[in-house]
């Protein structure tokens, strides 16, 4: 895959390349297969989502050698299910004594390791799948998008497994076949955060504020928790439950908020579906925000991005506004009616996404989009999708990943590094445009650089405890 390689040349190959095998294979588990096809698997993050995805990926095939993860108790049940697999606490000594008989690794741990753990990976030469959202900076997506392209023999995945689900794939292709017009504006809204952050989150924090109990004494991490090993790449702090085992997610050190934790997930058929891939920037954006602190992200934000004209499947695209919603019911009292009725609904779901085109909307009321209304609805009765293009796999996000292992096939990988990497960055974007406090950013895409906010761009990519750098 070269660096510049454009993803919708991907979606058309697959449509020759590779439904064949898609409709043939239906989406089934691999079966016997001989030793030299056995794909020898490690997980990185076994408990959490670690823990279903390396059942997963067991599940489609394949065998399980090594489990890595800094809390015995959270691994527990992994390590019970594959008593064979040799346990580590950290992944570079696993790699030390296990890489040559390692083939693939999921990487399951909170966001702000996901980078570091993922390149090490590539580096290696294994294949990779990474949770959602792929990195935690905008340089780390821009890097891992660039070496994966140096190496178009590994398989690469994002964990946003909605991508593999038939609903998904067909709503791409309503849109990319001109159904609704070009695409003028978007707008996704979601009911994170569901985990303390904001003035809120550090309120209730300063009890305990750098790691003190009530009387003052330091908070010791559990015995079968290595602290240090969690911290990773962020900087040195005394251990806090407030953090761990899984409300990091809202602090600025270890988490992406609500917009990095879902956008990956609910922003992702209409990103696809708009053709904002590779070399197509947003060019500004504005993040409005409730309260600004430097430890979380705030209760609630909107983030406004503009993307400019391309060329999409069906002819020319015009720019493109691109609105993000978050905040749960702590959003601004207009959000919702305005929702409502662009949706043209009266029960708004908790998430969801809007695709306004110049010929009508399509609508979509779940994080996946997978299930859509076509909008208004007198417009579309008695319409019939396009003939399908895309693979069709009933979801099977494991299956897809091992498949393409063994077949030697990286690009039946959909949400693969060439892909994520880009809708990552433009997530992750917006995290840095809430830090520049209601002022909106411009950005230059191809440079990597924000043009009028100098002091911004410190948020582009972290400063690593020397340690950590790969």
């Amino acid at each position: 895959m070269a660096n510049k390689s454009k993803r919708r040349d991907f979606l058309k190959a697959t449509t020759a390349a590779s439904v064949g095998y898609w409709v043939s294979a239906g989406g089934a588990r691999a079966a016997s297969r001989s030793p030299n096809e056995r794909v020898n698997h490690a997980a990185i993050g076994a408990g959490g989502m670690g823990r279903g995805d390396v059942k997963g990926i067991s599940e489609a095939g394949a065998h399980v050698v090594a489990l890595c993860d800094v809390d015995e108790a959270r691994s527990a049940e992994s390590r019970k299910r594959f008593p064979d697999a040799k346990f580590f606490h950290d992944f570079r000594e696993m790699f030390d004594k296990m890489g040559d008989e390692i083939d693939s690794v999921n990487v399951s741990t909170p966001d702000h390791t996901h980078f570091v753990a993922s390149m090490t990976a590539l580096k290696l030469g294994k294949h990779v799948r990474t949770q959602k959202p792929l990195t935690h900076d905008v340089w780390e997506a821009r890097m891992l998008k660039e070496e994966a392209a140096r190496r178009p023999k590994q398989v690469t995945a994002m964990g946003n497994q909605g991508t593999t689900a038939d609903g998904f794939r067909e709503a791409v292709e309503v849109i990319q076949s001109g159904t609704i017009g070009a695409p003028k504006e978007v707008h996704v809204w979601t009911n994170r955060p569901v985990w303390p952050q904001g003035t809120g989150a550090v309120l209730k924090h300063k009890g305990v504020r750098a790691g003190l109990t009530g009387d003052g004494a330091a908070a010791k991490p559990p015995s079968t928790l290595q602290w240090d090993l969690w911290l990773g790449t962020a900087p040195v702090r005394n251990y806090d439950p407030i953090y761990v085992p899984h409300d990091w997610r809202g602090w600025w050190d270890y988490g992406t908020g609500a917009l990095g934790d879902m956008a990956c997930h609910t922003a992702n058929m209409a990103f696809m579906a708009c053709e904002i891939w590779d070399d197509v920037y947003p060019t500004s954006v504005e993040a409005e925000i409730s309260e600004y602190n430097p430890e979380t992200f705030p209760m609630w934000s909107i983030l406004t991005y503009q993307f400019p004209p391309r060329q999409g499947r069906s002819g020319a695209l015009p720019g493109l506004k691109w609105v993000w919603y978050d905040g749960g019911d702590d959003k601004p009292k207009w959000v919702i009616p305005h929702l409502k009725k662009l949706a043209q609904t009266n029960r708004l779901p908790v998430s969801g996404s809007l695709i306004i085109g110049e010929k009508g909307t399509l609508y979509s009321p779940d994080d996946y989009g997978s299930n859509y209304t076509l909008l208004p609805k007198q417009n579309f009765r008695g319409y019939k999708p396009p003939s399908p293009w895309l693979p069709r796999i009933g979801g099977d996000t494991y299956g897809e990943f091992v498949r393409a292992i063994q077949q030697g096939d990286p690009k039946a990988v959909m949400s693969n590094y060439g892909y994520a990497g880009p809708l990552t960055e433009t997530v992750v974007l917006g995290c840095t445009a809430m830090r520049s406090k209601n002022r909106m950013i411009e950005w230059d895409g191809p440079n990597m650089k924000i043009t009028n906010d100098q002091k911004a761009n410190q948020h582009l990519r972290r400063d690593y405890r020397g340690e950590w750098d790969v």
